[in-house]
């Protein structure tokens, strides 16, 4: 049984109604039998109420909000004031007509009608009999019908069958009383005195706590014992629901503990957020469970998040895995399942995009364009996976973003420099307080789409520690075959990245895991030429240093003269970092000058770039003159990109120790060793005494001392500047060689061919000598390169002393 509820519109209130008025007495069993002999009208006017039934007998008060229902209320009131009561099919209807009604309901008497301080009216009706609409007449401007009474089988007076069902529902009322705290210990009183059997089944259907349906079907049980069975058996259901509640509570109270208590105040605490207006967390998994309605993700994947979702409502909100647990199914929603971009495979775009961003590194976009070209032919193609190398700052990260502008796809890049942990890259498992996902799936979450260009940014930085090996776990993200279905330990679940287009950099392919190179299509960016540099600095660097400056065009105005200057005076690179640096800071110097007030010249002469700048410091790329026996011109390659170096040696009186400096690595002290023995084992086709090894030291130096170097390039610089020490003969002017040598006297080809090209070119170098399997590399170089140089191609030491080595005695000659 349930208390009596404040129900809105045509629903029950007991709210209203004043302190003076009469009390409604119980109905008797002569009220019950004046009633029974009361006749029918033909015709009724037809209430509908919303959530509630009538019962003959009971006395009940409802509020009417419809303008149909005060109308109706306001005729009958001033007339017989009987009326037909029915309840509505569905509660939701707000303005019910004849097919959303019940036809079976409760003859009422209004007792008395109340108007309340908010306007709505109350009315206190009582259930005479029930009827049924026969026909209906009109529906405006409410509805009336037709009806006919209702006949109710009752049991004869002396059945026991009967008595004892009453008496049990008389016990059970009680005894429901007495244990609903609900429910006030004065209706017990009330239970007691109803005298009329009839009118206690009716009373207590009135009030049991059921819907309107299922009190809708014992208002249509025409045996009145029926009905009293039927109340009995929702009465045993409704004490077994409040005994096994009271067990629980009871349970609750004896066993309640610090967690359990902070729950149940936690619980308190949302009914007031919600109360303020604050979001519950029913209403956060209802707002998770709409979202994932919306997701693209595959049959698997939403039985996961379901699976997920249960476990997170069985969680305490107070427990440390629950916020972990709601931040995993967060990320579960927002990461772009399925969801893809729309490729733009307009390929002469993408060529203009590159040619807009991107000055020269011509074969560098023609593979990219290559790539293009064959994922728009094969559209349901894999993403290649390709890695930029080359030295710093010639444009490899940018050409990523261009790429990524080209195809219409979302860009990201993550730096992999100096990563150690392989939890950055699979995530962390969620057994862990503070776990995360890795960075790929962190940054595809960031894209909103799961085809983006993703850049990996220094790939050969990647190290290794106790942690685990982070390029060993880039193995499966990298490769086409297995990154469909690519494992985040938080995430559980694996994850398609096969459309996403990856594009590593580095400046150093020797430092990544093989494995890991394998699986990547190489692209070598090679660094600029100086008239290249010029031209980047105007077309590009020039203009970003201006904006970012808050300045014009028609504020400075840089000639290619000057530019040129800049480039080999102050900067020694392959790519434009240092470029851009110096730029930025004739730019900022005629910012100030600006903003102070100060004459400057618009357009900057040599003597500005020194007056801004300093004096030029980059000299030492520049050639050295070929007076001096044993200095000879090297070409070598550094991380950032070619220079020439000098290999110096001089003979000393001693007893034929070789000494070596110049912060050499292991390689290239071997190379100097090799070179020195092969003289010794030759010297008589160079005209060499043999007595002059016993007689003389030999200190062979690279400069700088401080910079460290290493390699086998310097092999045949190294034998051609000691063949010059000990014959006392110049070498040729203007020229520079780079190769490897045998203790045979064979030439080996090395690497870093074009980076030593562009660096003999800066140093107004004419002549290079190399080997004859560096032949291809000179082929695959483009002509602007080669202009002004002169190639020799070599396969033997003796080659190279021939073309080297002048007649022509140095200055000052020493004789041996």
């Amino acid at each position: 049984m349930s208390k009596i509820k404040n129900i809105q519109f045509d629903t029950m209130s007991l709210h209203g109604i004043d302190e003076d008025a009469e009390l409604i007495p119980l109905m008797t069993p002569e009220d019950e039998e004046e009633i029974n002999n009361e006749k029918l009208p033909n015709t009724l006017p037809i209430l509908p109420l919303r959530n509630t039934v009538l019962f003959p007998g009971v006395v009940i008060p409802i509020t009417a909000g419809r303008d149909k229902s005060i109308n109706l209320i306001k005729d009958a009131n001033n007339g017989t004031k009987v009326i037909g009561v029915v309840s509505q099919k569905d509660e939701e209807t707000e303005n019910p007509g004849v097919k959303d009604i019940n036809t079976l309901g409760t003859v009422a008497r209004i007792l008395r009608v109340l108007q309340m301080p908010d306007g709505n009216t109350t009315v206190i009706i009582q259930g005479k009999k029930r009827f049924e609409v026969a026909e209906v007449l009109t529906e405006k401007p409410y509805i009336t019908a037709t009806v006919r009474e209702t006949n109710e089988v009752r049991p004869p007076r002396d059945d026991k069958e009967f008595r004892a069902i009453i008496d049990s529902i008389k016990e059970l009322s009680l005894q429901i009383i007495r244990d609903n705290p609900n429910i006030p210990s004065e209706a017990s009183f009330a239970i007691k005195n109803i005298q009329s059997d009839s009118f206690l089944i009716n009373f207590v259907c009135s009030n049991l706590n059921l819907g309107v349906h299922d009190k809708q079907e014992l208002l249509e049980i025409e045996s009145l014992q029926d009905r009293a069975l039927a109340t009995l058996k929702y009465m045993n259901i409704e004490l077994q629901k409040l005994e096994l509640k009271n067990d629980i509570q009871s349970k609750v109270r004896s066993d309640m503990d610090q967690q359990q208590r902070e729950y149940y105040l936690h619980q308190q605490m949302k009914t007031i957020q919600e109360e303020l207006g604050g979001l519950s967390y029913e209403e956060e998994v209802d707002e998770m469970r709409a979202k994932a309605k919306k997701k693209k993700w595959s049959k698997n994947v939403a039985e996961h998040f379901e699976k997920e979702l249960a476990k997170m409502q069985r969680m305490n909100p107070q427990v440390a895995e629950y916020s972990i647990q709601r931040n995993y199914l967060d990320l579960f929603i927002d990461l772009p399942w399925n969801e893809f971009s729309k490729d733009k495979f307009d390929l002469k775009r993408a060529q203009r995009i590159l040619d807009r961003d991107h000055y020269g590194l011509e074969d560098v976009k023609r593979r990219i364009i290559e790539y293009l070209a064959v994922l728009k032919l094969r559209n349901d193609m894999k993403s290649p996976i390709l890695c930029l190398y080359g030295p710093p700052g010639v444009g490899k990260t940018s050409l990523g973003r261009s790429v990524a502008e080209a195809l219409g796809r979302e860009y990201v890049r993550i730096s992999l420099g100096g990563l150690r942990d392989e939890a950055e890259i699979r995530g962390h498992r969620k057994t862990y307080i503070g776990a995360m996902p890795g960075r790929i799936v962190q940054s595809l979450k960031k894209a909103g789409k799961s085809n983006p260009v993703f850049i990996l940014d220094e790939i050969d930085k990647l190290s290794n520690s106790h942690q685990g090996d982070p390029s060993s776990a880039m193995l499966e993200v990298l490769d086409p075959e297995q990154n469909n279905e690519f494992h985040d330990n938080f995430l559980e679940v694996g994850y398609d990245l096969s459309k996403v287009m990856f594009i590593a950099t580095a400046n150093n392919l020797s430092q990544i895991q093989p494995a890991l190179r394998d699986r990547m299509e190489i692209i070598n960016v090679t660094g600029y030429t100086i008239e290249e540099k010029v031209e980047i600095a105007k077309r590009h660097l020039l203009p970003k240093q201006l904006k970012e400056h808050g300045l014009t065009v028609k504020d400075l105005k840089i000639a290619k003269p000057q530019l040129e200057k800049i480039v080999e005076g102050y900067t020694r690179e392959s790519g434009v970092r240092s470029l851009e640096k110096q730029i930025a800071k004739m730019v900022r110097h005629a910012a100030k000058s600006i903003a102070m007030e100060e004459e400057y010249n618009l357009k900057v002469s040599f003597d500005d770039v020194e007056k801004v700048l300093g004096p030029a410091r980059m000299e030492r790329d520049k050639y050295e003159n070929n007076e001096v026996a044993g200095v000879v011109t090297g070409l070598a390659w550094t991380s950032v990109g070619g220079d020439i170096l000098f290999i110096e040696s001089i003979l000393s009186k001693g007893k034929g120790n070789l000494t070596i400096t110049g912060n050499l690595g292991k390689v290239m002290k071997e190379s100097a060793t090799i070179a020195m023995e092969y003289i010794k084992s030759n010297s008589d086709r160079y005209g060499i005494e043999s007595e002059v090894f016993d007689k003389y030291n030999v200190h062979i130096h690279v400069p700088e001392g401080a910079t460290p170097k290493d390699g086998p390039s310097a092999g045949i610089t190294m034998l051609t500047s000691l063949v010059s020490l000990f014959t006392q003969r110049k070498i040729k002017k203007s020229l520079a060689m780079t190769g490897e040598i045998t203790l045979r006297g064979k030439v080996l080809p090395v690497g870093g061919i074009k980076e030593k090209i562009l660096a003999a070119k800066r140093a107004k170098i004419k002549e290079i000598i190399l080997c004859e399997d560096n032949r291809k590399d000179i082929l695959e170089i483009k002509e602007d390169y080669l202009k002004g140089l002169t190639f020799h191609y070599v396969t033997d030491m003796q080659e190279v002393i021939d073309i080297a080595i002048t007649d022509e005695a140095v200055k000052n000659p020493k004789e041996l």
